[in-house]
């Protein structure tokens, strides 16, 4: 057993840096690679380093295996969502919303309507994908039949899917980043409330003015009407249909286990599928594992509803397994800790204290391929700053939010990125510069650090002080 590691040194944590942004780019960019195999080429990569500075291949494999089971939680409900969706759209669930959607709203105001739909649904259920899985595919079906870009719906939808996964007391991110951070769970939201505040709204406002002038006005009508004769002539379309969803956004509202509540909503899909959409019971149960399949005739309403099931997120479960392998092996051999040195050297002030904790989520994201990774990674990188400095711990909770959460669907191989784009079916930088919810959160995180705005510090008496300068 080596007994003289050490830490990596500043030009060891770059190799390690630019190798990895270059495996990615040569894997999936130059030779289309499947960016599974980029993750695990990262992991030799890393371990050279690892070996250079004094550890042994049992060590890193400690890490590996401890990064993985970090994130195992958001693989699990990757599982039950994928099961969900597929049971949604065998018994219908799914369909009959989409009806209902393209029946009650205009397509001018449809992308504020999907933005605001998808921000309530996550906000009552504490879960990003869930409700992407569910409300955002059904607004992915009325967006298109509206006649809108694929990409331009996806960012209404996941940037409103993210609002209650940044927002709820349900959400397994929001209570972990007060817990990480020592706040409050109802102080840490009302403290993001200061930011999420105004990027909803000018988020929605642009969101609203876009809607007016992107779709096709001329053919959406059409395209909608339809849709619609379509999904009646391949699904039973009625209010009994919505049960299930109601039942699974209840029971999430009342802060029951997301697990077993989404695995019991997928159950009711197999139940719906028996009896209201004439599917064998033999079939019905097996839209759990693989997905609905039916034959449409219009070419994107086979598209959008082929999918789900378990087998549905194989692919992203394997890509997420690695790049949680990743985020382990860093940790374990010293790369977070020698950027952590660094950041803390450089931020002095409230601005560049921000900065750092959006960075050091972002890195989460980046290199770890999790929010559960981003959120670690934020929140112990710089707490010691916010302590230094005697800001409070709000700020340190309202950032890790901010960089970890947030910026989670912009990473092509995070759990976030990897679940939107195979869920939606729109690819990550397709979608990326639609997030505006999500940007304007980051945004206005760093024009409050920077100017001082709602940044509070704490006296020596634990009195909080509010600075406007």
């Amino acid at each position: 057993m080596s007994t003289d590691k050490r830490l990596p040194t500043m030009g060891e944590v770059l190799f390690v840096l630019i190798s990895f942004v270059l495996i990615m780019f040569l894997f999936v960019v130059q030779f289309g690679i499947p960016i599974q195999l980029a993750l695990l080429t990262t992991w030799f990569m890393i371990m050279l380093v690892g070996l250079k500075i004094g550890y042994n291949y049992a060590e890193m494999q400690k890490g590996i295996l401890k990064g993985i089971t970090d994130g195992l939680e958001a693989v699990l409900i990757l599982i039950c969502v994928g099961a969900l969706i597929g049971t949604w759209i065998a018994g219908g669930i799914v369909p009959t919303i989409i009806y209902y959607g393209l029946s009650i709203i205009n397509p001018n105001i449809f992308l504020l309507a999907a933005f605001v739909i998808c921000a309530i649904t996550s906000i009552a259920t504490g879960t990003s994908f869930g409700s992407a899985g569910t409300a955002g595919i059904a607004m992915m079906g009325i967006g298109i039949s509206f006649g809108f870009p694929v990409a331009l719906v996806a960012g209404a939808v996941i940037s409103g899917c993210y609002v209650g996964d940044k927002l709820s007391p349900l959400s397994d991110t929001t209570v972990m980043t007060a817990s990480l951070s020592k706040v409050n769970l109802i102080d840490h939201i009302k403290s993001m409330l200061y930011v999420s505040t105004p990027a909803f709204i000018i988020a929605g406002t642009l969101f609203l003015i876009t809607g007016f002038f992107f779709h096709d006005s001329s053919g959406s009508l059409t395209q909608a009407e339809e849709t619609m004769t379509s999904l009646s002539d391949f699904f039973n379309i009625g209010w009994h249909m919505l049960i299930p969803a109601v039942v699974v956004i209840v029971l999430l509202a009342l802060k029951k286990p997301s697990i077993p509540v989404i695995l019991f909503g997928a159950l009711l899909g197999s139940i719906w599928a028996f009896l209201f959409q004439d599917v064998a019971l033999l079939d019905a149960v097996n839209s759990l594992y693989s997905g609905n399949s039916i034959e449409s005739g219009v070419a994107f309403i086979d598209n959008l509803l082929n999918r789900g099931g378990i087998v549905f997120m194989l692919d992203v479960i394997v890509l997420i397994l690695f790049a949680l392998g990743v985020g382990g092996l860093m940790e374990k051999i010293g790369i977070l800790r020698v950027i952590c040195v660094k950041m803390l050297a450089w931020a002095n002030n409230a601005g560049k204290t921000t900065l750092t904790t959006l960075l050091s989520g972002f890195f989460g994201n980046f290199f770890g391929g999790a929010a559960y990774v981003s959120i670690i990674t934020a929140s112990k990188i710089t707490e010691e700053n916010y302590d230094r400095l005697n800001i409070d711990r709000r700020v340190l909770s309202r950032n890790t939010e901010a960089g970890g959460t947030v910026t989670t669907p912009m990473v092509p191989w995070s759990d976030g990125g990897v679940f939107m784009a195979a869920t939606l079916g729109v690819s990550t930088m397709a979608y990326l510069p639609f997030l505006w919810f999500n940007f304007l959160v980051v945004a206005i995180s760093i024009l409050y650090g920077f100017t001082n705005t709602f940044i509070w510090y704490t006296k020596p008496g634990g009195k909080d002080e509010e600075k406007a300068s």
